[in-house]
């Protein structure tokens, strides 16, 4: 059973772990926003130094992080209380997959850096343009699942990941290797491939999410059987 619905409570009190969710979930948020800033500043072509400057707010999720882990190790040493151990766990396995949403953001940021003019994806490949902005969308419902206690929500985008995402992603990297994409250049022929395997990632990252709220700590991340 999961242990999601306990939260509820805790984010309620007044205590460290409390104030750990909080964060937890402004971290979401903030990881959202430079994604969404990311796929936005890539479009439009912008320059260089403003790519960088968006990459260094990577920081600020790793500093998030950073916090959440030593309000949940000071709450149980203080408190002596077991039995909340199970939500504090929950929460550092969710902190440690919105970290990695940030550095593949970075990722993007990097490639974008390097990409000698604006990224367009659907100018690129319609089916490339297609996983963008199926991830934008499961970053909004995953961090409104968190916020809200979606459970439902949560569970929709588990059952829909697969279909919708994994696979199509999976087919672009394949056609490309495969030769049956064309590119007019090494640089297409390059960055296609990379982006839509850096989606996936995140996509993969949002999914984990989504387990921690509806799976049973055993199977946070997995498949629940």
């Amino acid at each position: 059973m999961s242990i999601f619905k306990d939260l509820v409570s805790i984010w309620n009190s007044e205590d460290l772990l409390s104030q750990a969710w909080d964060e937890s979930r402004e971290m979401m948020s903030f990881s959202e926003d430079m994604f969404s800033s990311a796929i936005k500043y890539m479009r439009r072509g912008v320059k260089i130094k403003k790519l960088k400057k968006l990459k260094k707010e990577d920081k600020k999720i790793n500093e998030f992080q950073q916090n959440v882990r030593k309000k949940v190790v000071t709450h149980f040493s203080v408190s002596k209380n077991i039995d909340s151990l199970p939500n504090g766990l929950v929460l550092l396995n969710m902190v440690i997959d919105v970290e990695r949403l940030g550095d593949y953001t970075k990722n993007i940021l990097d490639m974008a850096i390097h990409y000698p003019e604006a990224l367009v994806s659907e100018e690129l490949l319609p089916d490339l343009n297609a996983l963008e902005n199926e991830v934008m969308s499961r970053f909004q419902k995953t961090c409104e699942s968190v916020g809200r206690q979606d459970l439902v929500l949560a569970e929709k985008l588990l059952k829909t990941h697969q279909e919708s995402l994994a696979i199509l992603s999976d087919d672009i990297v394949h056609n490309c290797i495969s030769g049956k994409i064309d590119f007019k250049d090494n640089k297409e022929a390059t960055v296609v491939p990379l982006y839509a395997r850096y989606l996936k990632r995140i996509g993969s990252h949002l999914k984990n999410i989504s387990t921690t709220m509806v799976n049973p700590y055993e199977y946070i991340g997995y498949k629940k059987q």
